[in-house]
């Protein structure tokens, strides 16, 4: 399978319209918050400490979950930690190419993540896939134990709970963490694609 460099370009500006049209979401953050119903349901989600930090608190400016219900709200949650887990993964991932760290293929991919992208051939994007249909398949299977809570592949939540302050705080940091490395992403892919920087431009020369 190859894609040509004219078919290349047009999904790169589809993406780059799509990327663009999303770090507007993170202006509306300095947008006041819509009034959200005031159910027992949604008022647990407010008040739980998961995610809801200081300085924005209860951060839903488009007011998403209103009138939601528990299923939809952990759904939520759920691909919120997902997202935002890719996303960590993906700017460590970036970095560890453009310092020319190829350890596949013989090293002959680009240092450009966009560049290497285009010159990975087939087999490898076939490894991709079928790695994260792997890893998608075995999380469904995981939802299905009982006690399941959204996000926790690994069963943390069967030895400690969320009385423990430690834990609290670590669910809290890898939720904004997963948060930032979204915004961070779009930023990087948005550098390289538009003015072709794709390594470190805080330190560099």
């Amino acid at each position: 399978m190859h894609v040509t460099k004219s078919a290349w370009k047009i999904i790169m500006k589809c993406f780059s319209i799509l990327t663009s049209i999303s770090l507007l979401f993170p202006v509306l953050a300095f947008m006041p918050n819509q009034k959200i119903g005031t159910s027992s349901r949604l008022n647990a989600w407010v008040d739980d400490a998961i995610g809801v930090t200081a300085p924005v608190g209860f951060f839903d400016p488009l007011g998403l979950s209103a009138n939601k219900s528990d299923e939809t709200m952990a759904l939520y949650r759920e691909a919120e930690l997902k997202h935002g887990r890719v996303a960590m993964a993906a700017c460590l991932g970036w970095y560890v190419t453009a310092a020319g760290v190829h350890p596949a293929f013989q090293s002959t991919l680009s240092s450009d993540p966009l560049l290497a992208a285009q010159q990975l051939p087939a087999v490898g994007w076939l490894q991709f896939v079928l790695g994260c249909g792997a890893i998608e398949f075995l999380a469904e299977q995981i939802k299905l134990q009982p006690g399941y809570v959204p996000g926790d592949l690994l069963g943390a939540a069967q030895w400690v709970d969320n009385s423990d302050e430690g834990w609290v705080g670590y669910q809290n940091r890898e939720i904004n963490n997963g948060r930032l490395a979204m915004v961070a992403f779009m930023g990087i892919f948005v550098q390289d694609l538009k003015f072709g920087n794709y390594g470190d431009q805080i330190f560099r020369n």
